[in-house]
Protein backbone atom coordinates (compact mmCIF):
# COMPACT_ATOMS: atom_id res chain seq x y z
CA UNK A 1 0.00 0.00 0.00
CA UNK A 2 1.02 3.17 -1.33
CA UNK A 3 0.55 6.91 -1.93
CA UNK A 4 2.34 8.93 -4.08
CA UNK A 5 2.46 12.70 -3.72
CA UNK A 6 3.60 15.13 -6.43
CA UNK A 7 2.94 18.70 -7.93
CA UNK A 8 4.75 20.82 -5.53
CA UNK A 9 6.70 23.53 -6.33
CA UNK A 10 7.81 27.42 -5.94
CA UNK A 11 5.27 29.81 -7.11
CA UNK A 12 4.47 33.51 -6.42
CA UNK A 13 1.86 35.08 -3.67
CA UNK A 14 -1.70 34.38 -5.92
CA UNK A 15 -0.63 31.96 -8.02
CA UNK A 16 -1.40 27.87 -8.21
CA UNK A 17 -0.89 25.07 -7.81
CA UNK A 18 -2.54 21.68 -8.36
CA UNK A 19 -1.19 18.75 -5.61
CA UNK A 20 -1.70 14.76 -6.79
CA UNK A 21 -1.62 11.94 -4.82
CA UNK A 22 -1.78 8.15 -6.13
CA UNK A 23 -2.69 5.29 -4.66
CA UNK A 24 -1.34 1.88 -5.29
CA UNK A 25 -1.96 -1.17 -3.70
CA UNK A 26 -5.33 -1.85 -2.81
CA UNK A 27 -8.48 1.26 -3.72
CA UNK A 28 -8.98 3.98 -1.18
CA UNK A 29 -12.57 4.19 -3.14
CA UNK A 30 -14.18 3.50 0.78
CA UNK A 31 -11.26 5.68 2.59
CA UNK A 32 -11.19 9.36 4.10
CA UNK A 33 -8.77 10.95 2.02
CA UNK A 34 -7.01 13.72 3.27
CA UNK A 35 -4.52 16.34 2.68
CA UNK A 36 -1.92 17.65 5.34
CA UNK A 37 0.75 20.27 5.68
CA UNK A 38 3.84 21.04 7.99
CA UNK A 39 5.56 23.93 7.96
CA UNK A 40 9.09 24.46 9.77
CA UNK A 41 8.25 24.62 13.28
CA UNK A 42 4.77 23.97 13.30
CA UNK A 43 2.69 20.90 13.90
CA UNK A 44 1.35 18.22 11.07
CA UNK A 45 -2.41 20.17 10.11
CA UNK A 46 -5.43 18.99 8.36
CA UNK A 47 -5.98 21.33 4.72
CA UNK A 48 -8.74 19.45 3.51
CA UNK A 49 -10.38 16.18 3.43
CA UNK A 50 -13.08 14.17 1.48
CA UNK A 51 -15.31 11.12 1.73
CA UNK A 52 -16.06 7.99 0.03
CA UNK A 53 -19.54 9.80 -0.38
CA UNK A 54 -17.66 13.25 -1.86
CA UNK A 55 -18.35 15.08 1.51
CA UNK A 56 -15.08 17.62 1.93
CA UNK A 57 -13.81 19.38 5.20
CA UNK A 58 -11.26 22.29 5.07
CA UNK A 59 -9.32 24.13 7.52
CA UNK A 60 -10.76 27.64 7.99
CA UNK A 61 -7.62 29.71 6.33
CA UNK A 62 -7.87 27.72 3.10
CA UNK A 63 -11.78 27.61 2.58
CA UNK A 64 -12.79 28.74 -0.89
CA UNK A 65 -9.22 28.82 -2.23
CA UNK A 66 -8.62 24.90 -1.86
CA UNK A 67 -10.46 22.51 -3.70
CA UNK A 68 -10.02 18.76 -2.99
CA UNK A 69 -11.35 16.25 -5.41
CA UNK A 70 -10.49 12.61 -6.15
CA UNK A 71 -11.04 10.09 -8.96
CA UNK A 72 -12.10 6.72 -7.90
CA UNK A 73 -11.24 5.33 -11.79
CA UNK A 74 -7.49 6.68 -11.26
CA UNK A 75 -7.47 5.71 -7.32
CA UNK A 76 -5.79 9.65 -7.34
CA UNK A 77 -6.58 12.54 -4.59
CA UNK A 78 -6.18 16.28 -6.02
CA UNK A 79 -5.70 19.44 -4.11
CA UNK A 80 -6.25 22.27 -6.45
CA UNK A 81 -5.20 25.43 -4.56
CA UNK A 82 -5.85 29.00 -6.04
CA UNK A 83 -4.96 32.45 -4.29
CA UNK A 84 -1.71 31.27 -2.60
CA UNK A 85 -0.46 32.75 -0.02
CA UNK A 86 3.32 32.93 1.90
CA UNK A 87 1.86 30.96 4.50
CA UNK A 88 0.31 28.31 2.60
CA UNK A 89 4.26 27.23 2.50
CA UNK A 90 4.87 23.93 3.74
CA UNK A 91 5.42 20.28 2.81
CA UNK A 92 1.95 19.19 1.95
CA UNK A 93 1.39 15.10 2.48
CA UNK A 94 -1.54 13.03 1.13
CA UNK A 95 -2.78 10.69 3.75
CA UNK A 96 -5.59 7.76 4.30
CA UNK A 97 -7.51 7.04 7.06
CA UNK A 98 -10.25 3.76 7.34
CA UNK A 99 -12.64 6.14 9.19
CA UNK A 100 -15.51 6.97 8.17
CA UNK A 101 -15.26 10.82 9.16
CA UNK A 102 -12.80 13.29 8.25
CA UNK A 103 -10.65 13.71 11.73
CA UNK A 104 -8.13 16.14 12.06
CA UNK A 105 -5.63 14.14 14.11
CA UNK A 106 -2.89 12.78 11.76
CA UNK A 107 -2.52 9.85 14.77
CA UNK A 108 -5.66 8.37 13.29
CA UNK A 109 -4.58 7.98 9.39
CA UNK A 110 -3.07 4.75 8.49
CA UNK A 111 -1.39 5.31 5.43
CA UNK A 112 0.92 8.37 4.27
CA UNK A 113 2.58 9.37 1.24
CA UNK A 114 5.98 10.93 1.30
CA UNK A 115 5.56 14.24 1.13
CA UNK A 116 5.41 17.59 -1.61
CA UNK A 117 7.17 20.97 -0.78
CA UNK A 118 4.95 24.11 -1.71
CA UNK A 119 6.78 27.20 -1.72
CA UNK A 120 5.15 30.56 -2.25
CA UNK A 121 6.98 33.61 -2.43
CA UNK A 122 5.70 37.12 -1.56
Amino acid sequence: VQLQASGGGLVQAGGSLRLSCSASGRTFSGHIMSWFRQAPGKQRELVAGITSGGNTKYKDSVEGRFTISKDNAKNTMYLQMNSLKPEDTAVYYCASSRSTRILNSPTLYQYWGQGTLVTVSS
